[in-house]
This record gives C-alpha cells, structure tokens and sequence, in this order.
C-alpha cells in the first residue's frame, strides 16, 4: 500500500467526492432518520420466538405454525413494533432491508420489545424506508398493500406469509429484488438460514408474471448478483456514532482486503484502516472491524469503504454511509 499522507491534512479523493451538493442533503436528512446510534444492550442477534398472535408463544426451533388466524390480519401498523426515536430499555434494534443503487443495503429500527421479533422486523421493513433514508436513495420493492399475514420457523427454515399484492407489477430485477429484502431481513437471525414463501396462506414455488422460480429455501447466496461487494450492516445511515466505531457486515472482494475511512463534515479523513473479510476473491465473507477516530465536538461525518482496483489500483466498491459522530 502506498504511503498516505498525514491524516486530517488530505481530503477524500474517490470517484463522487463525499462534499457533494446531494451528499450534504442526505447528512442534514439523516439526522431526522428513525433509527439512530448503532444499537442498544437490546440488539437482536436471533430470530428468538417468532409469533403473529399476542397469546401464543411459539420458540425459533419448533415446528409449530405462527400464521395469524384467518379471522384477523396482521397489518403494518400493529402498535407492538411502533418504531421509536430512541433505545431504550423497552425497546430492542432490528435491521431491515431495501435497496439502493439496485444493490441491498441495510437499515436499522428500534422498535418495541418483543418476543416476536421475526415478525416485528416483516412489519417493519413493509413499512418502507424512512423520508431520509429516502433522499438517501433507499427505495423498497416491496409493493405498496402488501400485508404480512403470518411466520414459521422449523428447522432453520422461515416461511413467510404475505398478501398477494406482494407478487404484483414490477419486471424481473423488482421481482428479485423484493424477495432479496425478505431473505436478508429474515436471515439476520442466527436462527434463520432459508425462507420459503406463501402469498395468502398458499405456499409459492414462482413468484409473479416473470416466472421467478422460488421453489427452494432461498438464502442469501441466491442473490449475490444483488449485494454490494462490501456490505456494511453496521452502522448505518444517519447513525450517531462515537469511537472507537465498529463496522460489520460481508465483503467479496479481491483477497478479502478493503478499506475503512471515517470523513469528518469537511471530507477530512479523520480515521482509516485496512480491512479483511473472512474470505474474498469469488467467495463472500463476514468482517467485524473495529476503528478509532477523534473529533473534537458532535458534528456530521460519514463511513466510506471501497477497495482497490486490481488494474490501476484507484478506489472501487465504493460506499458512504453518512454519520453523526460524537466525542
């Protein structure tokens, strides 16, 4: 790697300068977004029981049905996963996916502690993206009306039951897309390694009028083509962060190498390090990196990750995630 110069003394040089007009419109509107901070003592880190009804409790590792009855429906709008503007002891922080620049990318929501964390995350990610994450270029291609009607978990295997407005309109990258946000938000959980479909209560092996085949467990390897080369699953948009930051997710890139920065407002790099996955060059790893800043006072920043290109060694992969970072 080459020399660099002092940090704090060189702005960011990548292919969109962080400083841009637009850039600085999503900053201010990140600090309006839903989820803030990295997370709380409540994080999730397993699918944990998994249930639509308020009495019954079913655990992750049974095989027992969790549908909701067919004289209720489950909406978006259930009052037990309320998103809420700040952790809390009642609260716990989930992920949820959309997409961006046709590429997945994750989002954080704190909402309401409960057991029935599978289901929270479904309604929550049918509820889209926030407006600042909107201006951020987060669309969902999940289409509008589409209810969540229920979830299972036996053996490792999700099966979600969605409305069938969840099929309709949307050519083939919408189609793969919309189920790419399902499988990521629900593979989250330890718990879950597959998710298999059902559109009103009847289970799918083709979703759509493009004849997409469903007819396995889909994972996350289904929709490589999908993901970033480097997936940052933490922290994300709007996040208020402090040092030291740790930054997670899964990267295939060439020799598992990459590169973390942290801007301040200015688009001084206050903080970079070179990263490894747990794999790379074809196959995706994991990478859970740990990186110091210092600032003198809260203020904007952002996260930027990219690697190497192997033929001039310019940036390449690259992905700014802007920040609010506190001392």
């Amino acid at each position: 790697m080459k020399e660099d110069a002092p940090m704090r003394s060189r702005l960011i040089d990548l292919p969109r300068r962080f400083l841009t007009a637009g850039l600085l419109a999503v900053i201010v509107a990140a600090l309006m977004i839903v989820a803030t901070g990295c997370g709380s003592s409540s994080d999730v880190g397993d699918g944990g029981t998994v249930s639509t009804s308020t009495t019954e409790v079913v655990e992750a590792t049974t095989t027992t049905t969790t549908e909701a009855p067919e004289d209720t429906t489950t909406t978006t709008s259930a009052p037990e996963t309320t998103v809420t503007t700040q952790p809390s002891a009642d609260t716990i922080t989930l992920k949820v996916y959309f997409s961006k620049d046709e590429k997945i990318c994750a989002a954080n929501r704190v909402v309401s502690k409960t057991q029935q964390v599978g289901a929270a995350a479904m309604r929550a990610l049918l509820e889209g993206p926030t407006e600042a994450e909107k201006t951020g270029g987060m669309v969902s291609n999940i289409p509008k009306g589409t209810t969540f009607l229920g979830l299972a978990i036996a053996d490792g295997i999700a099966t979600v039951d969605l409305s069938k407005e969840y099929s309709s309109g949307g050519g083939s990258l919408s189609m793969f897309m919309r189920l790419a946000e399902v499988v990521f938000t629900l593979t989250q959980f330890p718990t879950v390694q597959g998710v298999n479909f059902k559109l009103d209560g009847e289970p799918i092996d083709v979703l759509g009028g493009e004849g997409i085949i469903i007819d396995h467990p889909m994972t996350r390897a289904d929709f490589e083509d999908l993901s970033p080369a480097i997936l940052v699953e933490s922290p994300t948009l709007g996040n208020t962060v402090s040092s030291p930051l740790r930054v997670t997710g899964t990267a295939n890139v060439f020799e598992a190498v990459f590169k973390i920065e942290v801007v301040n407002w200015d688009g001084l790099i206050i903080a970079e390090k070179v990263a490894h996955a747990t794999s790379g060059t074809g196959t995706r790893g994991t990478f859970d990196e740990t990186v110091s800043f210092t600032v003198d006072k809260p203020g904007l920043g952002a996260l930027i990750v990219s690697s190497e290109s192997g033929k001039d060694g310019s940036p390449i992969n690259v992905i700014e995630i802007p920040l609010q970072l506190e001392p």
